[in-house]
């Protein structure tokens, strides 16, 4: 019984660590490169417009389409790791 809620704790831990990070790289894809960052990624042309532009209209939605793949991949990984596979 001991052994199971230390795994379950283990495994809840793991998943706000994963969870923490990816909030982390959302919020400074979206907020950082987007709203704060933005004088400085100006000069940076892409696609016609410069980066912070770029990164407030379409790179932020992009890293949080890739944000969602790797938590599915990695919860996945994390799942086998602790026997709670499909």
């Amino acid at each position: 019984m001991a052994e199971d809620k230390s795994n379950a704790e283990a495994y809840w831990k793991a998943n706000v660590r994963l969870i923490t990070g990816c909030l982390i790289v959302w919020a400074f894809v979206s907020y950082g490169c987007a709203i704060l960052f933005r004088p400085l990624l100006a000069g940076i042309p892409v696609g016609g417009t410069d980066l912070g532009f770029w990164f407030a209209q379409q790179g932020s939605i992009l890293t949080f389409i890739c944000l969602i793949f790797f938590y599915a991949w990695k919860m996945n990984k994390l799942d086998e790791k602790f026997g709670l596979g499909e």
